[in-house]
C-alpha cells in the first residue's frame, strides 16, 4: 500500500491493520497550515500525517503527527537535518490535545521552540503520540509507548516525497518534560528498534525518568493533578491492570475529568484547585495504585536510564524544579554514563519547570547543531 499524500481520511485513522505495514510506514498525509499563533504562520510547509508504530508491549498501532519543512532553502553543508521533536504534556483530550490540531489553530505552546528549530533550517517530525489524534487513551509518560512514536514519525517524514528529505541526512531528537521522557526513550530504543536512523545526537530536558519517585515528589502538592494523568497513562498502556479500580468515587470522577482536558486547562484548574482541596493521593483511592505490585513493576519497566543511547546526549534539569525533581536529571545522566553513553549534563540554575523550557531551548538546540556540524565534517573528510 502506498501512502495517500493528497488527502487525509479522518475515518481511516486507527482503522485497518497497521501490523501489515511495519513500523514507520507513512499511511496518509495532507498539507496543512501550521501556525505559531492564531493568524501567524510558522515559516514552513506542513503536512499532517498518519503512520504506523508500536505500543509499549510491541503491538502494532498507528498515530498521527506533523511534518514541518522550512520555506527557506538549506544553506548549510550536506543535507537538511531532520529532528524528531517530542512535545511536552499536551493533555489527554483525544483531539484538542494533539499537537497537529493545536498547530492548525495556533495554540500549541511549543510553537515558539518549533520556530527556533525551523529558523536553523531543520525539518521537524512532531508526533501527536498514541491516543492524541488517534483512537484510544494517551499513555501519558509511559516511555516504552512514546519512544517508538518519536522514531517512527522520523521514518514517516523521510518517506513523505513532498518533504524532499535526504534519508542519509543528519538526524537528531529533542524533547522537554513529557517530551524529554519520549526523547530519552527514543534515544535508548534507537539502536535496536530503529538502527536505520543513525542519530547524531539528542537533547533531553527535565525528563520524568523515575515515575515512582515522581509520585513521592508530587503527592500532597498543588501539582498532584499530574498523578491522575499518570494513572490514566498506566490505564492506557496496560489496561489489563485495571488501575482505575483502586480509585474511590471521587477519584474516578476526577480521572474522568482529567481525560477530557487540554494541558492548559488542567494546569489552571488542577493547580488552582490544589490550593484549596486535598492533594493527597490516598484521599482519592481505596488503595494507592502506585503501591500495587503489578503497577509498580510496569512503572519500573518504564524507568528511563537503563539502556545506553548510541548517540551523544545533552541532559538538562532545573535546580528549582517544582514538577520534575532536579536529582532525576542528574541520576539519568549518571545512569547513562555508567552504561558507556556519551552524556553532557547541563544544570539550569534557579530554573523551575516553565522557565526551564525556555532556558533549555538554546543549549539543547546548540548541542544538536554542533552534532550536525560534526557529522557533515566527517562526511566531507571521508569523501575527500
Amino acid at each position: 500500500m502506498t501512502a495517500n499524500t493528497n488527502r487525509f481520511d479522518e475515518a481511516a485513522v486507527g482503522a485497518g491493520h497497521p501490523g501489515a505495514f511495519g513500523p514507520g510506514r507513512l499511511l496518509a498525509a495532507e498539507p496543512m497550515t501550521a501556525r505559531m499563533l492564531p493568524g501567524l504562520r510558522l515559516p514552513a510547509r506542513a503536512w499532517r500525517i498518519s503512520y504506523t508504530t508500536t505500543t509499549g508491549k510491541g503491538d502494532p498501532t498507528q498515530v498521527t503527527g506533523t511534518v514541518l519543512v522550512p520555506h527557506a532553502p538549506w544553506r548549510g553543508p550536506g543535507s537538511r537535518p531532520l529532528v524528531g521533536y517530542a512535545v511536552g504534556t499536551q493533555g489527554l483530550a483525544n483531539t484538542v490535545a494533539s499537537a497537529s490540531w493545536q498547530l492548525r489553530y495556533g495554540i500549541e505552546y511549543e510553537a515558539v521552540f518549533l520556530r527556533a528549530a525551523l529558523r536553523r533550517g531543520w525539518a521537524l517530525a512532531v508526533t501527536d503520540y498514541p491516543g492524541l489524534g488517534s483512537p484510544g487513551l494517551h499513555p501519558y509518560v509511559m516511555g516504552k509507548s512514546l519512544g517508538p512514536a518519536v522514531l517512527d514519525s522520523m521514518r514517516a517524514a523521510l518517506r513523505l516525497p513532498e518533504a524532499g528529505l535526504d534519508e542519509d541526512g543528519p538526524l537528531g531528537i529533542y524533547g522537554y518534560s513529557e517530551g524529554g521522557n519520549a526523547a530519552g526513550w527514543a534515544l535508548q530504543l534507537q539502536p535496536t528498534y530503529a538502527p536505520d536512523l543513525p542519530l547524531m545526537g539528542g537533547a533531553v530536558g527535565s525528563a520524568p525518568a523515575d515515575l515512582l519517585d515522581m509520585v513521592k515528589f508530587l503527592d500532597d502538592t498543588p501539582y498532584a493533578v499530574l498523578l491522575f494523568y499518570g494513572v490514566l497513562g498506566i490505564e492506557a498502556a496496560y489496561p489489563e491492570l485495571n488501575v482505575l479500580q483502586h480509585l474511590n468515587v471521587t477519584g474516578r470522577a476526577l480521572a474522568a475529568l482529567a481525560r477530557r482536558t487540554h494541558a492548559g486547562l488542567a494546569a489552571v484548574v488542577g493547580i488552582g484547585a490544589g490550593m484549596v482541596v486535598p492533594t493527597k493521593v490516598s484521599t482519592y483511592t481505596h488503595r494507592p495504585p502506585f503501591e500495587v505490585p503489578e503497577v509498580k513493576a510496569r512503572l519500573l519497566e518504564n524507568r528511563l536510564g537503563g539502556i545506553a543511547p548510541a548517540a551523544p546526549v545533552l541532559v538538562a534539569g532545573g535546580t528549582s524544579e517544582q514538577i520534575i525533581p532536579y536529582p532525576q536529571a542528574v541520576r539519568l545522566a549518571e545512569d547513562w554514563k555508567a552504561l558507556g553513553a556519551d552524556v553532557t549534563m547541563h544544570t539550569m540554575h534557579g530554573r523551575e519547570h516553565v522557565g526551564g523550557a525556555l532556558a533549555f531551548a538554546g543549549p539543547g538546540m546548540r548541542f544538536l547543531a554542533e552534532r550536525f556540524a560534526e557529522a557533515e565534517t566527517f562526511l566531507l573528510r571521508r569523501g575527500a
